[in-house]
């Protein structure tokens, strides 16, 4: 049995909301930034770090994923692929392809791109997956007999993936909040509200729900991202019960841009909770 850890969608820890960690991390692995964006002949990097006790190994490849209407990211086939998601592949280049990290070793792992002359205009995206390659020795070890009996070694894989974007063009985007909503459910309420896209490219950033008169923020959530393939999808954020109950009466939820570039308003709206 394989156990397998993803994360593209941000880490959230309860504290006056939800908040999002500037890195990914999965197993020992930590992995910064979350998201990179090519919209030249300029490429950039992603730092890996082993924050474990043992040097460990880790693979790199590209992979297809889309956005469904309710904000998950489905694994697709090459062979399923469309034009676009295909040609995101031939684009992006990363080099090396396997590192083997020491602890606490950062390595940089160099990204860049290649636009073929007279590719369309349009958003590229492929998803980084790094992934960590097991201990066969230890596996091998595991696994040994004991009497008469079998035993069966569980080797946990870990992995963490993230977007890579390629902007070619003139693109743009906008994004309107719709309605929101406290839902029950088998894990804990979840502050849920719809989020509609506009233009030829994704949007991302922050989301921030307060109420009039009270200073700090009830609710707090960084890289809430519609790609392209989706025109709306759900955002739903899990909250403790205290925060939950707070979310009630008048509110408001403002959409931001990321900090980085600015963290100028995409859209905020004035919803009443029940």
């Amino acid at each position: 049995m394989l156990r397998i850890f993803r994360a593209f969608c941000p880490f959230l820890a309860a504290a006056l909301g939800v908040v999002a960690l500037p890195a990914y991390a999965a197993g020992d692995l930590l992995v910064a930034p979350t998201r990179v964006i090519l919209d030249g002949s300029r490429g950039t990097e992603v730092v890996l770090n082993n924050i474990g006790t043992e040097a460990a190994t880790y693979r790199i490849s590209l992979e297809i994923k889309r956005m469904t209407a309710e904000g998950g990211l489905d694994e697709i086939a090459e062979a399923d692929a469309s034009s676009a998601e295909k040609a995101a592949l031939g684009m992006i280049t990363f080099s090396p392809r396997r590192v083997t990290l020491p602890p606490n070793q950062p390595q940089v792992i160099r990204v860049g791109v290649r636009v073929p002359e007279g590719a369309p205009p349009g958003e590229y995206r492929a998803h980084m997956l790094f992934r960590a390659v097991p201990d066969t020795v230890a596996a091998t070890e595991a696994a040994k007999p004991v009497g008469s009996g079998v035993s069966i070694a569980l080797t946990p894989i870990y992995g963490i993936t993230i977007p890579v974007i390629v902007r070619v063009g003139d693109l743009g985007a906008d994004a309107m909040i719709g309605e929101a909503w406290i839902r029950e459910t088998a894990d804990g309420p979840t502050f849920d509200f719809d989020l509609a896209r506009t233009g030829n490219r994704s949007v991302y950033g922050d989301v921030e729900v307060t109420r009039p008169g009270v200073a700090e923020p009830l609710l707090v959530a960084r890289g809430i991202a519609v790609y392209p393939e989706v025109t709306q999808r759900t955002v739903s954020l899990r909250v403790p019960p205290e925060v939950a109950a707070k979310l009630k009466g008048p509110l408001r939820i403002r959409y931001s841009e990321d900090r980085e570039i600015g963290g100028g308003t995409i859209d905020e709206v004035d919803r009443m909770m029940k």
